[in-house]
């Protein structure tokens, strides 16, 4: 198997409260959270670590607003940004919530569009287990599913029944 370049899933959470008394209660620790895009033109997955706080090289250089029709043209490019989350149980690391959310980027007129709080409700929907990718489409669902397996198929076998259907695997 080729070695993998680039971001690793982080599988070990930090305890956000280790060595403090009584602060950042609520806390919650983005250890185990990983962006995947799926870029629509080529058709390709790619982590960029930067989409965690909005600054994916997809998303640099860019103001996001609402409205979609001012961002499409010939230069603009569309993506699923999926929110993978990994954990480990008895067996190993798994991949445990997988959700997707639409962007559109027009870097040559400097706009995106993208739902912030679908966005924020995605990645809060994985971080507790979710499985939510059934809109995004059949050759996007075969794109995100080679990716996750070919990342590391230990975990992927390690994954619950529910996500491994959800990526229409047998």
């Amino acid at each position: 198997m080729s070695e993998n370049k680039g971001f690793k899933f982080n599988i070990i959470k930090n305890d956000p409260l280790d060595g403090h008394k009584g602060t950042n209660i609520g806390a919650i620790s983005l250890d185990n959270v990983a962006p995947v895009f799926i870029d629509l033109q080529s058709k390709e997955a790619f982590i960029d670590i930067g989409a965690m706080h909005a600054r994916a090289d997809v998303e640099k250089g860019v103001k996001w607003i609402t409205d979609k029709e001012t961002v499409e043209g010939p230069e603009a490019k569309e993506y699923w940004l999926c929110w993978v989350t990994t954990e480990r149980g008895e067996q190993g690391a798994y991949y445990a919530g997988l959700t997707a959310c639409y962007l559109m980027v027009n870097k040559k007129i400097r706009r995106g569009y993208k739902s912030m709080p679908e966005h924020v409700n995605m990645m809060d929907k994985s971080m507790k287990h979710k499985v939510v990718i059934d809109h995004i489409g059949d050759e996007n669902i075969e794109i995100i599913r080679e990716f996750l397996k070919n990342h590391d198929i230990e975990m992927w076998n390690n994954s619950s029944d529910e996500l491994k259907s959800a990526l229409h695997e047998k």
